[in-house]
């Protein structure tokens, strides 16, 4: 499993790098204004179905499914499984995306209320989105094929594809905005394109793995009966996070000019650990949870879940607290240029810190969902989800007037709190996830670790504030990168002194296999 871990979450950096880059050309074309809100509103709906197919719900229902096809039947009955599959979800996402393109004003009045009253917002992202909506087909195709080669163990590939959506974004950027009608119109034709790479690698890798998906006569046969049974629900308990996260989007569009935008960044931040540590925790302990209980290798089943936490937990501890101490200086190194101003730098990263506040909680929804999904329970998630979906609502609609742009990531960060609580404790009493005394040692000692370098980060960046704000970008990110380099080895130094890691053990491992290659 850590193997595979790794692999997926280097992949996943390089791919959330790269969309650091597409943003600072975004926050630097376009500002923070009403067409960067519209195109935000815009690339929201398909994004949120990038992050519920691409990074978890639908391999919840498939991946389970097609293992299980797989192992008792065959290569041959799993791969007609598959290619089913892939006809009906095609057959049923065109005719949803042909409604999308024609209702596409309702859409937008639905997602976007407060631009109603806005004709300039409202007209750039009716436009903006026709062009953007086709990409959930393509990407919802795509992680139908990413779920089959991650079932045949083959995660390198499934993760590399998701590199291409920002390499052609920043390609879209820099040279399409002169001949399709500025910077805007150039971002969302660069989501739709990025669609069509992404499918045409990954189909190219499962042909490869002799598994080739091409679409079948449509047919509704039992199996897929039960696919879409837990499909469904699965979208819900797995995804609630994005739900949310639409909520959010949704309270923002009712708030200032501009709020869209701050928060826009401020996630893109937070999302860079999610994505990397979440969705590599998932990815692969899905596969691995499915076996081992399929097995009835509970034992094991259960061990491989608390090593799933503790990786993704000795790394988000200290991410989180990063993010919370470092936040205007994260914002101002990243996208303080051009038409980002210092004050859109300072008034995003209050975003950021409350995004910052729930990321353990979001890591663990994504660790904690596989649990249920491989053995065969989605129904949970849902209620659980559903519940914290309302309380994030209710959160919402308190915090909207008085914190602005603070208020919807604060409620976000809580209700996800809310649903790693309320999973984690369902799991104990079934008796499906069992915390040992090593276990709760090791996560103890990490987030003292981390409370320990937050201090020296908030003196840190305390008195350094004004460099920040005034300072040349060469001086900002050389601080930045100082700061962070020091909060990481304080970090390490403190968990290799009480026995959590073992820094020599970790370098003999990679100096053997750099060796081997």
């Amino acid at each position: 499993m850590l193997k595979g871990f790794f692999s997926v979450s280097s992949w996943i950096m390089l791919s959330r790098l790269l969309g650091l880059v597409r943003d600072q050309l975004l926050a630097a074309f376009l500002g923070v204004g009403p067409l960067q809100d519209a195109f935000q509103v815009a690339f929201r709906l398909p994004n949120m179905f990038r992050r519920l197919f691409g990074e978890g719900a639908f391999n919840a229902a498939f991946v389970p499914l097609f293992s299980t096809i797989l192992k008792k039947e065959g290569k041959e009955s799993a791969h007609l499984f598959a290619r089913q599959s892939l006809t009906m979800l095609l057959l049923c996402l065109g005719i949803f995306c042909c409604l999308g393109e024609i209702f596409m004003p309702g859409v937008i009045q639905i997602i976007a209320p407060g631009f109603g009253s806005d004709n300039g917002r409202f007209g750039y992202a009716v436009q903006l989105s026709r062009i953007t909506f086709p990409y959930l087909v393509l990407i919802c195709a795509a992680a139908l094929v990413s779920g089959v080669l991650n079932s045949l163990h083959y995660f390198s590939i499934a993760a590399a594809a998701y590199v291409s959506f920002n390499v052609v974004g920043i390609f879209a950027l820099v040279s399409l905005s002169p001949y399709v009608g500025g910077v805007a119109m150039a971002a969302a034709w660069g989501v739709t394109f990025s669609g069509v790479i992404q499918l045409g690698i990954l189909l190219f890798a499962v042909q490869r793995a002799a598994m080739p998906l091409w679409p079948t006569l449509p047919v509704l046969n039992e199996k897929l009966k039960t696919l879409f049974r837990k499909m469904m629900p699965g979208l819900i308990g797995s995804g609630i996070t994005q739900l949310n996260l639409t909520v959010d989007t949704i309270i923002a569009t009712l708030l200032p000019t501009g709020s869209v935008s701050y928060m826009y960044f401020a996630d893109r931040i937070n999302q860079l650990p999610l994505g990397v540590l979440g969705a590599a925790a998932g990815t692969t302990l899905l596969p691995l949870l499915t076996q081992e209980l399929a097995q009835n290798n509970t034992k094991q089943a259960l061990q491989t879940q608390n090593t799933a936490m503790l990786y993704a937990m000795g790394l988000t501890l200290p991410a989180c607290t990063g993010l919370i101490f470092l936040a205007f200086p994260i914002m101002a190194v990243l996208f303080q240029h051009g038409a980002f101003s210092v004050n859109a730098a300072l008034l995003a990263s209050h975003s950021l810190q409350a995004y910052a506040l729930g990321l353990p909680a979001f890591v663990m929804i994504k660790v904690l969902s596989p649990a249920f999904f491989a053995r065969g329970d989605t129904a949970t998630p849902v209620k659980v989800g559903m519940a914290t979906l309302a309380l994030n609502l209710i959160l919402n609609l308190l915090f909207m007037r008085p914190l602005a742009h603070v208020g919807p990531p604060l409620a976000s960060s809580l209700a996800a709190w809310g649903n790693s609580f309320i999973l984690a404790g369902i799991l104990l009493r079934k008796n499906h996830l069992t915390p040992d005394k090593p276990f709760l040692r090791k996560l103890g000692l990490m987030a003292a670790a981390s409370l320990a370098m937050g201090i020296v980060l908030f003196i840190l960046s305390y008195e350094t504030a004004t460099l920040f704000k005034t300072g040349h970008s060469l001086l900002r990110a050389t601080l930045l990168g100082g700061m962070i380099a020091i909060g990481a080895l304080l970090y390490g130094i403190i968990l290799q002194w009480a026995g959590v890691i073992k820094i020599q053990t970790f370098y003999k491992k990679v100096v053997n296999k750099v060796k081997k290659r």
